[in-house]
């Protein structure tokens, strides 16, 4: 837990973290990278070390350096500034990676020593023959708490015949570079990581306790957005004991334990006379984990990060607040159902077993390739134990590695987990610095060189030696990395906005279109102004040509003709269109006025029909008369 203890109990608190151990069955897991050795050839090849439990594990990446044995403070337990060594590496060398020797001092001390002095890395030669173990971070104390917060480099044990032949190549005289790699630290088989925290609601028990409700609270939100996004599936956890048989009936039995002894909690301040009791937490790590069940049965599962932050800061032990009244006061709130969750937490005075308790307390046992639950605060990524600082960058970076490649949400690609590769060298990925382009992108796995997308440009290349801008728009970026220039105020370029992305020099010059195009002239190269009474002049990306007298030059035709015949033919041109105009008007007026007449003609004739006959009708018989007579 991290609690630093007080005599008063400390025998049943004894008797209680036996208990621990026989549920666990004592099967501890060490987490490893591998390392591997790139020179000397002697010793080259890939060994196993086991990760330390603090400082910032590279997770998803690996890390190149060169292995340095000091001359002295060989067990790094003694500031090394007092001997004047420095392991800062010079300009454009591989960062150094301190050997020491275990023993003498705290592993994270000696972490810290080396770290101060300028380490990228710690690699730790264990000095006995034995399996490797994990560097785990002492109890913290006042000292300890201040150096082990600030632990930023990775560190990892070696077994001892490892430690020696290092030792034996540098004392040689022989380069050691090694690559730390943590990239299959964390499997990542899919597009979805599944990770718990082991955790607890106590937040008297000293500094462990306080960086947990710290790390709660800063990885709140990634927490929230990864959940929200179906990236990944969290489940908190709570680890509890039960109390011996014998001590079940006893007064610190009774205070620090649920259910007749069956699930138990350290009294918070190891002091049972006075303050709250340990079954006070257990109480309320109960009340959280039905919070999550209930959450999750209304598919909003990363509720449970707001409850806790929440009752965090509304309910401390502090302010005398860690109590019912208060968690119920959060979880009203939130919009919980509080009647599920009560009927979730059960009889906590009942004499039998507790479902979700009893759940949690199988679940502490490793399965597969994840060990026993024995440290709080323990964080398992897909089924692998976290080691290192929980700190929400190097806990983000962890995550994140556990996607397959290439399937990792963009919170991943943010200024949390990025490795800063790019910062120098330009990670030695193709660069355009007139154009403030880069193809160096810093990941959670290390740097990557991709050929970028600028305002909706996409630059195709290896993204290592070339990256050119491709597709419609390209010329926008940079001319689209082809050739251009300007002069007097007229601009020229080669790049030809279309898919193909070639450079093609303008007409009128000549070249690769990328890097040159120089100006043709034309009337040296007699492409131009050919005409015998043609005078060519070559000017930047084109030509003049002119013609004595009046004569003038025409460019389609490469020909020169007089100005005065040009003038006299338009002169003719317009006088025939004149007369042309006056000939077609004369002759509709003539059509116009024999139309005109004939129809007043046959209006005079059809007149003059109707009161007298003409010549040429025949007599009408008068039909009338012949009848009278």
């Amino acid at each position: 837990m991290g609690c630093s203890g007080r005599p008063k109990g400390a025998i049943l608190l004894g008797l209680l973290l036996l208990t621990l151990a026989e549920i666990v069955v004592g099967r501890f897991v060490v987490e490893k990278n591998s390392l591997r050795v790139i020179s000397p050839d002697s010793i080259k090849g890939t060994h196993d070390s086991a990760i330390g439990n603090f400082g910032i594990p590279q997770y998803g990446g690996s890390m190149a350096g060169t292995v340095v044995y000091p001359r002295d403070n060989r067990k790094g337990c003694k500031n090394f500034d007092d001997s004047g060594i420095s392991f800062k590496a010079k300009a454009g060398a591989l960062p150094n990676f301190v050997l020491v020797d275990r023993g003498d001092c705290f592993f994270a001390l000696k972490v810290w020593n080396a770290q101060n002095a300028g380490a990228a890395a710690v690699l730790v030669a264990d000095d006995l023959d034995e399996p490797l173990i994990t560097m785990d971070s002492p109890e913290e104390d006042g000292a300890s708490a201040r150096y082990i917060a600030n632990i930023t480099i990775p560190s990892a044990l070696i077994d001892k015949s490892f430690g020696e032949k290092l030792k034996k190549a540098i004392s040689g005289g022989d380069m050691v570079n090694v690559n730390l790699d943590w990239r299959e630290a964390v499997p990542h088989p899919d597009d979805r990581v599944e990770y718990e925290l082991w955790t607890n609601s106590n937040d008297e028990c000293g500094v462990k306790c306080d960086m947990l409700m710290e790390f709660l609270k800063d990885f709140k939100g990634a927490a929230q957005v990864l959940e929200k996004g179906g990236y990944t599936q969290f489940t908190p956890h709570y680890i509890t004991w039960y109390c011996p048989q014998a001590f079940t009936v006893s007064k610190q039995c009774k205070s620090q334990c649920l259910n007749h002894g069956r699930y138990c909690a350290p009294d918070p301040e190891q002091d049972f006379s006075t303050g709250y009791e340990g079954k006070d937490v257990v109480l309320e790590n109960l009340r959280q984990l039905c919070v999550f069940r209930v959450a999750n049965e209304t598919k909003k599962p990363w509720v449970w990060w707001d409850y806790v932050t929440d009752f965090q800061i509304r309910c401390p032990m502090k302010k005398k607040k860690y109590n019912k009244e208060c968690a119920e006061q959060v979880i009203n709130s939130l919009g919980l159902d509080l009647k599920k969750i009560e009927k979730c937490m059960g009889d906590p005075e009942a004499d039998s077993d507790n479902p979700v308790l009893k759940e949690e307390q199988d679940a502490q046992i490793g399965k597969g390739s994840r060990g026993d639950v024995t440290i709080l605060p323990t964080l398992v990524v897909n089924n692998r134990q976290y080691r290192g600082k929980l700190e929400k960058g190097a806990v983000l970076k962890a995550i994140c590695a556990g996607f397959e490649e290439t399937t990792e949400p963009s919170v991943c690609l943010g200024g949390d987990v990025e490795t800063n590769e790019c910062l120098e060298n330009n990670g030695g990925c193709w660069q355009d610095k007139a154009a403030n382009i880069t193809a160096c992108k810093d990941t959670f796995r290390g740097r990557v060189c991709e050929c970028p997308v600028v305002n909706g440009v996409q630059f195709k290349g290896d993204g290592y030696r070339s990256c050119v801008a491709s597709g419609p728009g390209r010329c926008r970026i940079n001319n689209g990395g082809c050739w251009h220039e300007s002069r007097n105020g007229v601009a020229f370029s080669a790049c030809v906005d279309n898919e193909e992305g070639k450079c093609t020099c303008p007409p009128g010059f000549k070249g690769d279109g990328a890097n040159s195009c120089e100006d043709i002239d034309e009337c040296k190269e007699k492409k131009a102004c050919q005409c015998p009474e043609c005078s060519c002049k070559n000017t930047w990306g084109s030509y003049e040509c002119t013609c004595g007298g009046d004569l003038l030059y025409i460019r389609d035709h490469d020909t020169c003709i007089s100005k005065t015949t040009e003038v006299k033919s338009a002169w003719t041109a317009v006088w025939i269109i004149l007369i042309g105009l006056a000939l077609a008007a004369g002759g509709a007026y003539l059509v116009y006025k024999h139309r005109l007449r004939s129809y007043m003609d046959s209006e005079i004739r059809a007149i003059m029909a109707q009161y007298m006959p003409l010549d040429s009708q025949n007599e009408v018989p008068n039909h009338v008369d012949e009848d009278r007579a």
